[in-house]
């Protein structure tokens, strides 16, 4: 059992450089792709700001500065590294320092240390950012999921857990930020929230119901709040992504189980990786101040549906080899 155990590590690991060296490759791309052509919506007018990539971004003159929850890792680290590479000021929030740190080191986003369940942390996260500068963008990340047992044999303390991460969460922050993003938007002309659900919101299956109503609940938020927003310039965007490879969101969600996590991957070509996600996020924030995108379901070609993952090689029909 040992050596079995060995073995799925270290197909885990596998898959992480293999999905892992096609995310480097997208982010590469994203970069290479925002230093060359403009940012969409970019209107400058007098000073610029030098991001990451060296490219100007300045909307009316003023560096927009976005809020990235989940940042230590997977998609919210991803999302810091893209908005960087667009030239954003990110500041980076979790719970995990030593992972911001480094993520600061590499990227020179600002980060804030941060448990989102505590109301008491999100306090004084909204205080430090009145301290420090103004709020432009809201991306929540943040959140995550705890077993995959049938509702009868749910544990009350997961349920417990995912409601209080996915959902309560964000509504916390929002109500903690959004003086924020509108005192931004009445500076600058506009502000934005994106926020990161999922298909599981939408489409219910089999050891799901947990996590299905955590996600289903939190994507009420941003429908509700485009609608309470309606005639204010605050733009709200929500991201549903399906299958991603992420180097621990399956894994945390089995309980460290990495034979269990392998599993959900084995097989599937090209599943989404962190960087997709966040580079539609970026598009999302850069897209013109006029353009909202509502809701964005993305998933791997593999995946035609919440239940139907094609396991092997993708190929035309006909064209088996």
């Amino acid at each position: 059992m040992v050596l079995l155990k060995i073995g799925w590590s270290r197909r885990l690991r596998g898959l992480h450089r293999e999905y892992g060296s096609r995310a480097a490759v997208n982010n590469e791309s994203v970069m290479l792709r925002n230093t060359r052509v403009p940012r969409r919506g970019a209107d400058p007018q007098g000073g610029t700001h030098t991001g990451a990539g060296g490219e100007p971004a300045s909307v009316d003159g003023m560096t927009r500065r976005a809020v990235v929850t989940g940042a230590s890792s997977g998609i919210g680290a991803a999302t810091v590294r893209a908005l960087r590479a667009s030239g954003w000021d990110v500041v980076g929030v979790a719970r995990r320092a030593e992972r911001l740190a480094a993520l600061e080191e590499e990227t020179g986003a600002a980060v804030f240390a941060a448990d989102l369940t505590r109301q008491e942390d999100i306090d004084a996260l909204a205080t430090w950012l009145e301290q420090t500068g103004p709020v432009h963008a809201l991306v929540q990340v943040a959140g995550g999921a705890r077993g995959t047992d049938r509702v009868e044999d749910g544990r009350a303390e997961d349920w417990t857990w995912m409601y209080e991460a996915n959902v309560l969460s964000t509504q916390r922050l929002v109500a903690a930020l959004l003086p924020h993003l509108r005192a931004a938007a009445a500076d600058g002309g506009y502000a934005d929230t994106v926020f990161v659900t999922s298909t599981a919101a939408f489409t219910p299956y089999p050891g799901g119901g947990g996590y299905n109503a955590a996600k289903a609940a939190e994507a009420m938020i941003p429908h509700v709040l485009r609608l309470e927003l309606n005639g204010e310039p605050i733009r709200v965007v929500e991201i549903a992504p399906g299958m991603v490879y992420t180097e621990e969101f399956t894994l945390n969600r089995v309980g460290g189980d990495s034979e269990a996590a392998a599993r959900v991957y084995e097989g599937v070509e090209n599943p989404l990786v962190a960087d997709d996600v966040a580079d539609v996020i970026a598009y999302a924030l850069n897209a013109p101040r006029h353009v909202n995108l509502d809701l964005v379901t993305m998933r791997p070609v593999a995946q035609s549906a919440q239940h139907m993952l094609a396991r092997g090689p993708l190929r035309p029909r006909g064209y088996d080899a």
